[in-house]
């Protein structure tokens, strides 16, 4: 586990203060990471190893703590935490550091948000990594008021349901604010339509662990787009899916073919 934490900056979007950092080659292509529900841009992309395998290959690498996450400021509102809101926020990354187009990168709830900006602007996404997301994005991935109630309850020893307790667990874990996630979980799951997904040009991998029982299958997703293909990660949940080495090797393949092409 890489724990050289970077440096983190600020900047302001929607009368939110968000946290970001901006590592690797400044002149290398721009990829803007975000992150999933509950984590960060720490425990998503700097401890699984993916800022130093995208900087160690050439890339400006940035991430921001979404609202209601990490350093960044956490509104309570329910309707904050809407995808295409959520988008806003990266591409106001974006305008922050005048980079007029970036490839993104999404795990989960990013995945969902990468997917908004690039519906909102695909004038500003070269290409798209959706990681722990797949049909899910457009047919959703179960209820997941009972998380809401796990977030909000006293303690993890009275949470009874499964996937409650492994979000609140998680949750602890990254003593993340838990009434801030519950809002968040609230407001964040709105799907996207099938014929929007066909409306998506951008270059895409789609990487799903064949253990997740969140996703939904990548093919599916993949099959909707113009340009996507999918990526099984052998034997990965979605906790775990996100530092594979498997799913490493393909998205700097996926990113090669792209500089090469």
């Amino acid at each position: 586990m890489n724990l050289n934490a970077p440096a983190f900056s600020t900047f302001q979007h929607d009368g939110l203060n968000l946290a970001y950092f901006d590592e690797g080659d400044p002149s290398g292509a721009p990829v803007l990471m975000i992150h999933g529900f509950a984590s960060s841009a720490l425990v998503n992309w700097v401890h699984p190893g993916w800022l130093k395998t995208l900087g160690d290959a050439g890339y400006r690498v940035i991430a921001m703590d979404n609202r209601g996450h990490g350093a960044s400021d956490k509104p309570l509102d329910a309707e904050a935490y809407r995808p295409w809101v959520m988008a806003e926020d990266s591409i106001a990354l974006l305008d922050h550091l005048r980079i007029p187009e970036a490839h993104l990168f999404g795990y989960s709830m990013g995945a969902r948000i990468s997917v908004f900006s690039a519906l909102a602007h695909p004038d500003r996404v070269q290409s798209l990594v959706l990681g722990g997301l797949g049909i899910g994005m457009t047919d959703g991935v179960g209820d997941w008021d009972p998380i809401a109630d796990a977030l909000l309850a006293p303690s993890l020893d009275d949470v009874t349901h499964e996937r409650g307790r492994m979000f609140r667990a998680f949750a602890d874990q990254t003593r993340s604010d838990k009434p801030a996630l519950a809002a968040c979980i609230r407001g964040s799951r709105d799907l996207v339509s099938r014929s929007d997904m066909g409306r998506i040009e951008a270059p895409t991998l789609i990487g799903v662990g064949t253990k997740d029982d969140i996703a939904g299958s990548a093919q599916e997703l993949a099959d909707l787009m113009p340009n996507a293909r999918a990526l099984d990660i052998p034997g990965r949940d979605h906790m775990l899916a996100v530092g594979d080495r498997v799913f490493k090797k393909a998205v700097l393949e996926f990113y090669a073919e792209l500089s090469a092409g």
